[in-house]
């Protein structure tokens, strides 16, 4: 069991069901199904909870009932919400529109400035997991390098993340104009390493990209390791990459190498495209009781 520390949001999904896909400029019935726990402080943490860790969670909701709703929740799953910040803004819902394949489109307004105070004292977690926009979580980040893994995910822009591992997704790097291709020559390789460097520091050990079915690839300097995903049937995506960064973090807290790290990440991200819920739900629980 280790300790483990969350720079992740926390969310208030309410999930609108199409009855087909999205079409521009179509009409489009839907069915409300409620409001769900969600954000990748939810869905990264709870997976780790399930796990046998111990999760904090630090982050910002508001000061009205959906922020209480929010924090009891969360609460009631075991994440640990005594660092989470308020503000004195509703907490707005994040709109899942999903369709009836399982894929989903997230629509949100801007979150407010976050900043983050004093880092911590990292001795005593064994791990930190950056998935934020907050300010300060690269200052966060190169205190904890010194006694703490460090994962982080990419973000939306290129601002520095140092970490040890560097998570992305296919999709969301082509956003940053870097290929990568499965069948990458050496070229390739050697710009996706340069840009996980140029972002994450020297210290990087392996910069792990995921493309859905299509399985992952980590990139360090002299190497690309690739897994196979695992077999699921489709029901909501929501919390996929999440569930990958969770089995990933539990595999190198347990010793595994990258490879199997990443094949643990597999398997609990199909168990969460194969579940209708944002945060994982009792079928992880149920596997890792049986594993």
């Amino acid at each position: 069991m280790s300790n483990i520390l969350l720079l992740a949001n926390l969310n208030c999904d309410r999930v609108l069901q199409l009855d087909r896909q999205l079409a521009t400029g179509g009409r489009h019935y839907y069915a409300d199904n409620g409001r769900r726990l969600g954000g990748g402080g939810a869905n990264t943490g709870l997976g780790l909870i399930y796990a046998g860790h111990k999760v904090a969670l630090v982050s910002q909701v508001g000061n009205d009932k959906t922020a209480d709703w929010l924090l009891a929740e969360a609460s009631i799953q075991g994440l640990d919400c005594s660092l989470l910040q308020r503000n004195d803004l509703d907490t707005p819902e994040l709109l899942l529109i999903m369709t009836p394949d399982g894929e989903r489109t997230i629509i949100r307004p801007q979150r407010p400035v976050f900043t983050l105070g004093t880092a911590p004292d990292f001795s005593q977690w064994q791990a930190l997991y950056i998935n934020s926009s907050a300010v300060g979580c690269e200052q966060w980040a190169q205190t904890a390098l010194k006694s703490s893994l460090v994962v982080a995910q990419l973000a939306k822009d290129s601002r520095p993340r140092p970490c040890h591992i560097l998570i992305s997704s296919k999709s969301d790097m082509r956003n940053h104009n870097i290929n990568n291709n499965s069948n990458s020559n050496a070229q390739d390789h050697a710009s996706i390493w340069q840009y996980g460097q140029q972002i994450s520091g020297k210290q990087l050990r392996y910069f792990v990209i995921t493309d859905g079915e299509h399985g992952a690839v980590a990139y360090s300097q002299s190497q690309a390791i690739t897994v196979s995903a695992v077999d699921a049937s489709v029901v909501d995506t929501t919390g996929a990459g999440d569930a990958f960064a969770s089995g990933l973090i539990h595999g190198l807290l347990a010793q595994q190498d990258i490879a199997d790290a990443m094949t643990t990440g597999s398997q609990w991200a199909a168990i969460a495209v194969a579940t209708a819920s944002s945060i994982p739900g009792v079928e992880l629980q149920q596997y890792l009781i049986n594993k």
